[in-house]
C-alpha cells in the first residue's frame, strides 16, 4: 500500500476522537469501507471478522495509521448499530433534527444490538493490542517531530518581513 510508504501523507492523519476522519482519509477509506457491514449480527461477525483480519495485515506491515483507519471502522460498526438498536431507522426526526426518542421495542432493536455487540469486541482487542498501544505511541512521537519540523522549514522559507525591498532596482 503507498500510503503506508508516503510518509507524508501518513504524517497528515490525524488520529482525532472516535471515528473521526474515518470516510475522508484515503486510501484506506477506499480498501476498509466494503468491508463494514453490520445488518445483522452474521454480517456484522463477518465485517468485523474481516476488519480484524486487515488490522492485523496492518500490523505485520508496520502500518498504523491503517491499524487506526480500522479500528475506527470497528468502532463505527459499534456505534451505527447501536444507534439503529436505539433509535428506528437509526435517524434523527427529520424536520426537527432532535433526537428520537429511544426505543427499544422496535423492529430490528435486539438485532441491532447483537450487531453492536459484536463490534464491540473486536473493538475492545483492538484497544488492547500490544501492537497498536505501541505503533500509536511511536506513531504520535514522529508525528510530533515530522509537524516541528514541517514548522521549522516553514519559518525558514519565509522571507523576513523585517526587510523593505527596494524598489530602485
Amino acid at each position: 500500500m503507498t500510503a503506508g510508504t508516503d510518509k507524508a501523507l501518513r504524517m497528515s492523519y490525524r488520529i482525532g476522537r472516535g471515528e473521526q476522519g474515518v470516510l475522508t482519509f484515503e486510501p484506506y477509506k477506499s480498501e476498509l469501507l466494503p468491508l463494514w457491514r453490520f445488518k445483522t449480527p452474521q454480517i456484522a461477525r463477518k465485517s468485523s471478522c474481516d476488519l480484524w483480519q486487515r488490522f492485523e495485515q496492518y500490523h505485520e506491515e508496520s502500518d498504523f495509521v491503517g491499524m487506526d483507519m480500522c479500528r475506527k471502522f470497528i468502532q463505527m460498526g459499534m456505534t451505527r448499530a447501536k444507534r439503529y438498536a436505539n433509535h428506528a431507522g437509526g435517524r434523527n426526526d427529520k424536520d426537527t433534527g432532535a433526537e428520537l426518542a429511544k426505543s427499544s421495542k422496535h423492529k430490528d432493536a435486539q438485532t441491532k444490538l447483537e450487531a453492536s455487540e459484536i463490534f464491540r469486541e473486536v473493538w475492545v482487542r483492538c484497544l488492547e493490542h500490544e501492537g497498536y498501544q505501541m505503533r500509536k505511541e511511536a506513531f504520535v512521537k514522529e508525528q510530533r517531530e515530522w509537524d516541528r519540523m514541517q514548522k521549522n522549514n516553514a519559518m525558514a522559507n519565509k522571507p523576513d518581513s523585517g526587510e523593505e525591498e527596494n524598489d530602485d532596482g
